[in-house]
């Protein structure tokens, strides 16, 4: 049965980021239904989520993986995918662990079936809540709508930071450019906090300095790269070189990006618009959404941009004061819109 009475004292402080996710990313109305998925270590999160879906009056479960299923996960379990089913609004606030990506991806395949406005929270910690999940997430789409809208007609990106980073994309437009602005529709489930645009780039080459974050579950480990950031060089839209001081890093890295045949390969190239997030704080869930340059390896949402290839992987790359050109037009610099 679903976890449906949570108690838990509720910190006064999560409840300014709860109520920006359920009133405005979510949109959450009294007659709809919702499915909350957390854990253990984001209870008192889920709590403050909760209590704002009790406010808005919805029906609601909510399932604490612990208690369905030992971790790490090698599937979702099947009660969280059927009562998700039933949902037209969901959340996922939990703490990753390595493996678990093919549960996840399970539970997104069921969002993007039944088209439910899915806020995905992984990793969320007190700190996102107190920053990101705070932002004027209006403006954020204001904003994303107005660069989307401008990176559909371009043919190449450029961006550079003063730390090393000379890097090029060329774009398709056979290959959607997405918004994921913190205002989640049903078309396409969203991170909270929200705030970029991504697409699948056709081509990239050059060197990204990755002095920000690195992604998934090697981000808890290695935190803020700005001492000891990761070079990657890619030819091809393929990683041929990497390079860090700190070793650990490079070959975990590595190991990850050797998983299968497409996880070395560039799956994403997205802006971070969130205008609320001015400094790196260690975290993928925050930092890929600070105004700047990101790119991922692996797997390229093919559901969304249309791609034509899919990886098992997925890790973002996060790096710091970027210059970004759009078709020769600058458009950012040092980290700041022009546009």
């Amino acid at each position: 049965m679903p976890d449906r009475i949570y108690l838990h004292p509720i910190d006064p402080e999560l409840i300014p980021g709860a109520r920006n996710a359920i009133d405005v990313c979510l949109r959450l109305k009294p007659k709809e239904r919702l499915t909350i998925i957390t854990d253990v270590a984001t209870r008192e999160i889920a709590a403050a989520l909760q209590k704002e879906v009790e406010r808005v009056g919805s029906d609601y479960s909510l399932f604490v993986l612990e208690h369905h299923a030992r971790r790490p996960l090698p599937y979702m379990p099947e009660i969280i995918l059927d009562d998700l089913a039933l949902s037209q609004v969901s959340i996922f606030a939990a703490q990753t662990q390595p493996g678990e990506l093919t549960a996840r991806t399970q539970m997104t395949s069921v969002v993007n079936n039944h088209k439910i406005r899915h806020g995905h929270m992984v990793n969320i910690n007190r700190e996102i809540m107190l920053e990101g999940m705070r932002a004027d997430f209006l403006r954020v789409d204001e904003l994303s709508q107005r660069l989307v809208e401008r990176a559909r007609q371009v043919k190449r990106i450029t961006c550079k930071t003063p730390h090393g980073t000379e890097f090029e994309a060329e774009l398709s437009p056979k290959l959607k450019w997405l918004k994921t602005s913190g205002i989640i529709r049903k078309d396409k489930w969203g991170n909270l906090p929200g705030g970029e645009i991504f697409t699948s780039p056709q081509n990239t080459n050059g060197i990204f300095v990755v002095d920000g974050v690195v992604g998934d579950y090697l981000c808890e480990r290695f935190g803020d790269l700005k001492d000891n950031p990761l070079t990657i060089e890619v030819e091809n839209n393929r990683i041929v070189d990497l390079r860090s001081e700190n070793k650990d890093l490079r070959d975990e890295f590595r190991a990850y990006t050797s998983t299968d045949e497409n996880s070395n390969r560039v799956g994403e190239f997205a802006i971070g618009t969130n205008t609320a997030c001015t400094h790196i704080i260690g975290h993928i869930l925050q930092d890929e959404k600070i105004p700047g340059v990101h790119i991922a390896f692996g797997h390229p949402y093919a559901e969304h941009t249309g791609a034509n290839w899919l990886s098992k992987t997925h890790i973002d790359c996060v790096g710091r004061d970027f210059d970004v050109w759009f078709n020769g037009e600058q458009v950012m610099k040092r980290g700041k819109f022009l546009v």
